[in-house]
């Protein structure tokens, strides 16, 4: 069935004010969690196990790439964060080896990413739902999806319990670029926020998967323009690795440096820059452990050092709690999904986009 009615993207709304606020003070009146609606992406030009600690101390939720295996980070790295801070990254291969054990290697309460480009098939909720039956204890997240009807499936299923959304949209990504699939970012938050809205009326008894905007994010707005349409969590990929604290390759004028140098020089004002990959290019696939190399649907990238991971936090923070004391919204529940959304010209975003 065709829908052309026209969707919308992050540049194409605002966040419109309440008529009166009762919050004096954006610091004082605003209450945020200490872990943040953020995690990244996993990515291994974003995160590993040299860095993700600094990701866990600044208040942001961790998925790890698939170039990490299970077994290695648990043995050598997790002895001491919680597990609810930390997703590992599976494809179906890593899949197939723990269901021969019924995931019996698996800690209690692990936090799984089936980590695939399309979670629109049936084999993956399958997965979902073998994994639950094995072991109801195992904190599932899937994706990605780009239909709101595909939440409303996996939420009936009961098999998961964060939702990636999102497809072709983030930088390292050219899936809807090449292939023609995919969906406008912000709608899609907004529908499936919808969809969720509405599996919750109809099943009050039933907890609704979260919400994990997945891909695209160019800024803070953007990422607080998801959270107001309805997303629980935003995943950020390139926005990290721009932060000198990615694990990331460093290079200056193309020659790459070594982690203490590029620290040196960018506080010297080098232009210093992260190498940036999609998951899907080829060299990732090769770091992932595969021989049978199949079609790019990334792209690699050398992306300008632009600040440090505290600093980025720190404005993010005072952002999102501006945002929400002109929203009226005393904690991120009255925030998600509860704001008056408008729709603007492209003359009107050239007005402010300064």
């Amino acid at each position: 069935m065709k829908d052309l009615r026209p969707q919308f993207d992050f540049d194409d709304i605002l966040i419109v004010p309440k008529i009166k606020t009762h919050i004096n003070s954006r610091y004082k009146g605003i209450e945020l969690p200490p872990r943040l609606p953020l995690f990244t992406a996993p990515m291994d030009s974003v995160i590993n196990e040299t860095n993700y600690r600094t990701f866990l101390d600044a208040g942001i939720n961790i998925t790890l790439p698939r170039t990490i295996k299970y077994k290695d980070f648990t043995v050598n790295y997790d002895n001491k964060v919680p597990p609810h801070g930390i997703f590992i990254s599976m494809g179906f291969t890593d899949l197939d080896y723990e269901l021969k054990t019924s995931f019996r290697n698996v800690r209690s309460d692990a936090h799984i990413l089936i980590d695939v480009a399309n979670g629109h098939m049936q084999k993956v909720f399958d997965y979902c739902r073998e994994i639950k039956r094995l072991r109801p204890d195992i904190v599932i997240m899937v994706g990605n999806i780009a239909n709101p009807e595909t939440y409303t499936w996996y939420a009936k299923g009961k098999c998961v319990d964060y939702i990636r959304v999102g497809i072709g949209n983030g930088g390292g990504c050219l899936t809807t670029k090449q292939s023609g699939v995919g969906y406008p970012m912000a709608s899609l938050i907004s529908a499936t926020y919808e969809a969720k809205r509405k599996f919750m009326k109809e099943n009050p008894d039933k907890i609704a998967p979260a919400i994990v905007a997945d891909g695209g994010m160019k800024d803070h707005s953007d990422i607080i323009k998801s959270l107001a349409l309805g997303a629980d969590y935003v995943m950020i990929g390139s926005i990290f690795n721009k932060a000198l604290e990615s694990c990331a390759q460093n290079y200056l004028y193309k020659i790459r440096i070594n982690k203490k140098l590029a620290s040196y020089l960018f506080s010297k004002g080098y232009p210093v820059k992260k190498y940036f990959r999609g998951m899907s290019t080829k060299a990732a696939q090769k770091a992932m452990g595969k021989t049978n190399f199949k079609t790019s649907e990334g792209v690699t990238r050398y992306r300008k050092v632009e600040y440090h991971l505290k600093g980025w936090v720190e404005n993010f923070n005072h952002y999102l709690r501006n945002a929400m004391s002109y929203s009226n919204a005393k904690t991120l529940e009255d925030f998600n999904g509860n704001v008056e959304i408008i729709q603007i010209t492209k003359s009107a975003y050239d007005r402010f986009n300064k």
